[in-house]
């Protein structure tokens, strides 16, 4: 499978390029330029050149036309790189990672969108795209690190039952990942905004912890 990442040239579509990779898929790593998405394709391989880790750099266009999207832009740029993208994902699984987030002091917050989350902006957005919210609490230092022994869970929501599946086999594949489905997009709210918790919890106690449910 072909997997897009929209604005994936940050920490986390970094650390998510370099896990479906790991994991035998194909990735595309888009950005406004795609100069900055082939500079970071040439350093995401050069850390592990024993992968032969098959991911591409694109402009946002050309990570839009793979079979699966990834949303990993800034929350507050998600909205705007979408637009023009909006026949290209049509029909789509477009899976949105992002939070709504704003630092202060030693703490993170979460912000409540227009929507009320990320994940029903972006479905506001591509209203012909099978939206899908996961993968919001996993650090992305971790992801990024192959060797570092990543263990967590990952909710899944969404309101369209192809999505939700596309979305969980996706997280499946990555060792270590456990897939959870936490229902429909209405619980994005709940998801998006714990990630400040667990980002705060990272910051006090200098970790990078992951969220795993007991009892499932």
């Amino acid at each position: 499978m072909h997997i897009g990442i929209l604005g994936g040239t940050g920490p986390a579509g970094r650390g998510l390029a370099t896990r479906l990779a790991a994991a035998g898929l194909t990735v595309t790593i888009g950005s406004r330029e795609a100069e900055r998405a082939d500079a970071v394709v040439r350093e995401v391989v050069a850390a592990w050149p024993e992968q032969a880790l098959d991911i591409r750099g694109a402009e946002n266009a050309g990570a839009a036309a793979a079979e699966v999207v990834v949303v990993a832009t800034p929350w507050d740029s998600a909205v705007v790189t979408l637009r023009p993208l909006v026949a290209a994902l049509e029909g789509k699984v477009v899976i949105s990672m992002v939070n709504a987030l704003a630092k202060e002091g030693r703490e993170m917050l979460a912000l409540v969108p227009p929507r009320g989350s990320m994940a029903a902006a972006v479905q506001a957005a591509l209203p012909g795209s099978l939206v899908a919210a996961a993968l919001h609490h996993l650090p992305a230092g971790e992801m990024m690190d192959l060797g570092s022994g990543l263990v967590a869970d990952v909710l899944v929501c969404s309101d369209h039952p192809r999505a939700t599946e596309q979305t969980m086999a996706l997280v499946g594949a990555i060792d270590g990942l456990r897939p959870l489905d936490a229902g429909s997009l209405n619980q994005a709210s709940a998801i998006e905004a714990f990630t400040a918790v667990c980002i705060t919890l990272n910051i006090r106690h200098r970790v990078h912890s992951t969220l795993r449910l007991g009892g499932i």
